[in-house]
């Protein structure tokens, strides 16, 4: 028995040192402030042109939120619910529309319940080049399709500086 422990070591050692440098470490894209902001001021601009009062928020690929902006007559709840649903497309890589249908019951369902899950319409990846960059959250607009309209057009304000 010592002697199979001695070898599977021996190997696992062998395995850790076929390692290299380039191994250790990795990079990231990640979105900068001021394309964050972009981001936002054009989610916002399209839910006025389309006559809704709503929170936008941009979180980089973490959940941190980097941007939030709120129209003067949007809700009370719509900035923390922005971010929330920002940060649940990050968390979850997925859009919130997607996650909503996907854990509408049966056993996903319980996703619903952990804290700051967001599992409505408005909450979009922010993607490019095969990574994920961040997300962005509307909240505010009559429904969930709105909302991710609204986000879509943030997305798309700012698509031709991400695909390099």
């Amino acid at each position: 028995m010592n002697a199979l422990k001695t070898l599977v070591a021996g190997i696992v050692l062998a395995g850790a040192g076929a390692a290299t440098a380039q191994d250790a470490t990795f990079s990231l894209r990640l979105l900068t402030p001021d394309t964050a902001l972009k981001a936002a001021q054009a989610a916002l601009a399209r839910c006025r042109t389309d006559g809704f009062q709503v929170a936008v928020a941009v979180v980089d690929r973490m959940g941190v939120a980097q941007v939030m902006l709120r129209d003067r007559f949007a809700g009370p709840h719509t900035p923390d619910m922005a971010t929330a649903k920002a940060w649940t497309a990050v968390s979850f890589r997925t859009d919130t529309t997607d996650l909503a249908a996907a854990t509408q019951g049966g056993p996903s369902s319980g996703v619903r319940h952990r804290p700051g899950v967001a599992a409505v319409g408005g909450g979009l990846m922010i993607q490019a080049a095969g990574s994920l960059l961040g997300a962005i959250g509307v909240s505010g607009a009559p429904g969930g399709k709105e909302d991710d309209a609204c986000a879509a057009a943030g997305i798309a304000a700012i698509r031709d500086s991400l695909e390099l």
